[in-house]
């Protein structure tokens, strides 16, 4: 404890942190693997989905010792979300520039990740939109859609790439407006406890 009576700041060079930068470093060396030979080269499509698998362990891991050792940070809380956006983002426009993925979904996706961040920025005055529930499924299945995306295996797996891609969609869009809905309810919330 500091002489405040606080518990000390984390520091911000820690394992937590290390790990959040390491998903923003795999960024292009997950590009490079997905574009090696004009992108459609079965070997390397499976070393740029293991860059990708590899980079969104991470995310999982950075935030559980974060949270288990005491090791969370202003930094490691504005470093993470962008370093999830960042390698989402990446495969995202990435598999769409190839003709892997229709454009539409990549923008449905990116505008409501920007969105909510925008949205956090928004309230940050009145207070923080922690992550729900449904937002971590969202990633998982996102993540998942992505990565079926990814890897070469065939037209036979479409049917599977379009269900995971529908379900990533609809959790997309559902948890974009439970985030707009909590938004304004805090912003109304905190401006009613500055009138008071």
């Amino acid at each position: 404890m500091t002489a405040e009576g606080q518990a000390p700041q984390a520091p911000v060079l820690n394992i937590a942190n290390v790990l959040t930068m390491s998903r923003l470093v795999l960024v292009p060396v997950f590009l490079v693997a997905l574009f090696w030979n004009d992108g459609h080269d079965g070997v390397w499509r499976w070393i740029a989905t293991g860059v990708f698998v590899l980079a969104s362990v991470t995310d999982r891991i950075d935030g559980e010792v974060a949270r288990k050792r005491g090791l969370v940070t202003d930094f490691g809380k504005i470093a993470d979300p962008i370093a999830d956006k960042a390698l989402t983002g990446a495969a995202l426009v990435g598999l769409s520039l190839l003709g892997d993925l229709w454009w539409w979904a990549t923008w449905v996706i990116i505008v409501r990740e920007l969105g909510v961040t925008l949205l956090r920025f928004w309230v940050i005055r009145h207070g923080v939109i922690a992550a729900s529930h449904g937002g971590k499924i969202k990633t998982l299945l996102q993540a998942i859609a992505i990565g079926l995306y990814l890897m070469p295996l065939g037209t036979w797996a479409d049917v599977v790439r379009w269900i995971v891609l529908g379900a990533a969609l609809i959790a997309t869009v559902v948890t974009g407006l439970d985030y707009v809905i909590r938004a304004l309810r805090l912003r109304a919330t905190g401006g009613a406890k500055a009138d008071a």
